[in-house]
């Protein structure tokens, strides 16, 4: 008994290095295609659910696709719906290996097979200069081991069937819930819903349990496939968090559904196997239950992937989500403009303020790059947007002139910070460029341009002093680094970035200064108001 529980874990270590040669060099091989394909495919849920798909049963892997989506989710490249597609998508895609194990693994002399395949890997990995061939080479050794490791299982788990049936270890009697947790354990100890379902298939193939314990162990192994989504989410950002959590309720109402209709959908599997003239082998039928529960699964939630993001959207709000939400904007003002203008004086309060601390991170902090500013840009340009429509949806008729201009005045401010806010990035490699040992010379004039860029963006009131003097510097700059490209003492390329940063810059300080002359339109109708009265 013993060394048939060796045996198993052997052929287990075996089958998760194939799993993991495989992954790694198809991935490997295959380079930027599947990044195109997984960052470009997605741009609708059902395209996503077809790159899911067609990448995890490239790679082998659902946990590599899941981890890749997240990571796209993180860099802001995939919207949450697209990455809900790719994920349901990824979860048929992993229904490959059953497929795999049950046809090829038990329809004939797997050493036959997979020993001249390793040999083939091995030859073209060591032999090949090619990088990409190499890791072809890889790719095949890992899916001749995968066939070994299945075929240690297979022989160890036949060995043992008779002695376990016997003994109280796997008893039928358990329930399909028992069934279940065991799938689910195995696949967070292996972090492999593919070894999971290798096991159950080969148990199943080997007599060791019935089919419809097996094809609860199956549900077990895919809810537990979500597993890498949950770890790979922990310090991700708040949408890459809702997907694991979608993840996971889409693999539990899966589940849920596929154990609720369990005798029906294993008579399907049987009437499907006939009709198909499949052989009726239990790793077979396996196969067929987990891509169609998976199938079923995606079906049903595919036409709800929207409403669903809705849901999941209003889960882990960060800091900047919240502050991309408007407070004060009253729909039961739009009809009475004087009254909405008080609402419109605190959220443009509330969007100085927040403009004015994206500014400050840029010239103060270091090391920025455009993930770590997107959140914040992406919260002033909502909030920003919330302002305009709400000013847009106010009652025009009979409006009265100073009501006019003061929504004039804050729209017009709107427009100047929205190209303040685009123009951050701009700031940020500028200051990485006035770190370049070539722009040394020109450090002085960058540190009194950086000073007085803060002053402005610390002014409370317009400082057209300010600007000028900013103003002012902004053409020395421009002027050295023109003299120092004809010279040549840096590169034509580093002074066309320097001039090209620069300019942004001093288009984001122009805004900034217009953005200054905002005043409460509350104040510019109180000032009216003791114009009317003195005249």
């Amino acid at each position: 008994m013993l060394s048939s529980i060796f045996q198993i874990l052997g052929g287990l270590a075996l089958f998760l290095l194939a799993m993991e040669m495989m992954t790694n060099g198809l991935k490997n091989a295959a380079g930027h295609h599947l990044r195109h394909l997984l960052g470009h495919w997605t741009r609708t849920p059902l395209r996503g659910l077809f790159s899911g798909f067609v990448i995890t049963g490239i790679v082998q892997h659902s946990g590599a696709v899941t981890v890749a989506t997240i990571g796209f989710v993180n860099a802001g490249l995939m919207s949450l719906p697209q990455s809900l597609g790719v994920i349901f998508g990824s979860n048929i895609g992993t229904t490959m290996t059953g497929w795999l194990v049950s046809m090829i693994g038990f329809g004939f002399n797997i050493e036959a097979l997979a020993l001249p395949l390793l040999a083939a890997g091995v030859g073209i990995k060591l032999i090949s200069r090619n990088p990409r061939n190499q890791f072809l080479g890889e790719a095949l050794a890992g899916f001749a081991l995968f066939f070994l490791g299945l075929s240690v299982l297979k022989t160890a788990l036949e060995s043992s069937a008779l002695g376990f049936q016997n003994g109280n270890l796997i008893n039928p009697d358990y329930g399909l819930p028992a069934f279940m947790l065991i799938g689910l354990v195995t696949t967070l100890l292996t972090q492999s819903s593919s070894a999971a379902l290798a096991i159950v298939l080969t148990a199943a193939a080997s007599g060791l349990i019935p089919l419809n314990n097996a094809a609860a162990a199956v549900i077990g192994a895919n809810l537990g496939s979500t597993s890498t989504a949950a770890l790979s989410a922990l310090k991700a950002t708040a949408n890459a968090r809702r997907l694991a959590v979608g993840h996971i309720l889409f693999n539990l109402v899966t589940g849920a559904i596929a154990l609720l209709i369990l005798p029906g959908m294993l008579w399907l599997v049987a009437t499907l196997t006939d009709l198909m003239d499949l052989e009726t082998n239990p790793a077979v039928s396996l196969a067929l239950f987990h891509t169609l529960f998976n199938v079923l699964g995606a079906a049903i939630m595919l036409p709800f992937i929207r409403p669903f993001a809705r849901f999941l959207s209003r889960m882990f709000r960060s800091k900047e989500e919240d502050n991309a939400e408007p407070r004060y904007l009253d729909d039961t003002l739009v009809t009475t403009p004087e009254l909405a203008i008080g609402a419109v004086d605190q959220e443009m309060k509330r969007l100085l303020g927040l403009s004015r601390g994206l500014l400050r991170v840029c010239l103060d902090r270091e090391s920025l790059d455009e993930t770590d500013l997107r959140p914040k840009a992406d919260a002033i340009r909502n909030l920003n947007l919330a302002i305009t429509d709400y000013i847009a949806r106010l009652r025009a008729e009979k409006m009265h002139p100073s009501v006019v201009e003061a929504l004039t005045l804050s729209i017009r401010t709107c427009r100047y910070l929205a190209e303040a806010t685009a123009l951050t990035m701009p700031l940020v490699r500028l200051r990485a460029l006035a770190r370049r040992p070539e722009l040394a010379a020109l450090s002085a004039d960058f540190d009194r341009f950086f000073s007085i860029i803060r002053a402005l963006v610390a002014s409370k009131n317009p400082a057209p002093e300010l600007l000028s003097e900013s103003e002012r510097v902004y053409h020395c700059l421009k002027d050295a680094t023109l003299q120092q490209m004809i010279q040549q003492t840096f590169s034509s390329s580093l002074g066309e970035q320097t001039l090209d940063a620069l300019s942004s810059v001093r288009r984001l300080t122009d805004q900034w200064s217009k953005a200054l002359h905002w005043q409460a339109g509350i104040g510019l109708l109180n000032e009216h108001h003791r114009r009317a009265q003195d005249s």
